[in-house]
């Protein structure tokens, strides 16, 4: 049941995110449908390659790929007035992505017995991978590769379950709760990863050069 409520969470938010950045590209319709149902899948389907999965078992998720659709239609109908709140509803949607699809990565490795190293990346392909691909598709530097905290969150929970700290019902939904918060906390506050940048130090202070 856990497995199905964070797929469902999951498919809902990224589905959602992607058929927005499509339309704020000013993509089709088209487009827009393309855009959300690869931002949903498309981390899923990078995680399946990698640990062994078959790339057809993506093919069996016909509920979520119905989810999905429905979910992309909406954010397609939805009045103008509404949709300009996007940007905090947004992020708000994308760490409940990023934080659902982490975790299920997560457990679709551990399942699979592979060691803790697999693990974290199943989760940060699958909490990741399907907004950097929307990303790239909408011209757009990745989220994740910012130096805002993003994929620090899904490494934080494939390094939980891969070390078995969440193995019930309770505690899954417990990591997926502060995954979530850690990440809307991170936005909401700015909370930013060390960077080192290349460019001249004036003109990082914004002064012009002697």
């Amino acid at each position: 049941m856990t497995w199905e409520v964070l797929s469902i969470i999951g498919t809902i938010a990224f589905a959602a995110s992607g058929a927005y950045v499509a339309m704020e590209e000013e993509y089709d319709i088209l487009g827009v449908y393309i855009l959300g149902i690869v931002t949903a899948f498309g981390g899923g389907a990078i995680r399946n390659l990698l640990i062994g999965v078959p790339v057809s078992a993506l093919w069996d998720q016909g509920i979520y790929f119905s989810v999905a659709l429905l979910s992309i239609t909406i954010i397609f109908l939805f009045p103008n007035k509404l949709l300009q709140h996007w940007q905090r509803w947004g992020n708000f949607f994308d760490a409940l992505g990023l934080s659902a699809f982490a975790i299920q990565g997560a457990l679709y490795a551990t399942k699979m017995e592979h060691p803790i190293s697999a693990v974290i990346v199943a989760a940060i392909l699958t909490g990741a991978g399907g907004g950097i691909i929307r990303d790239l598709l909408a011209k757009r530097k990745p989220l994740v590769l910012k130096d805002e905290i993003y994929g620090l969150w899904a490494i934080l929970a494939g390094l939980v379950i891969g070390l078995d700290f969440a193995q019930s019902g309770i505690e899954l939904y417990i990591l997926f709760f502060v995954i979530t918060s850690l990440r809307i906390l991170s936005y909401t506050y700015n909370w930013k990863l060390p960077i080192r940048s290349m460019a001249p130090q004036d003109k990082l202070q914004g002064m012009p050069e002697q």
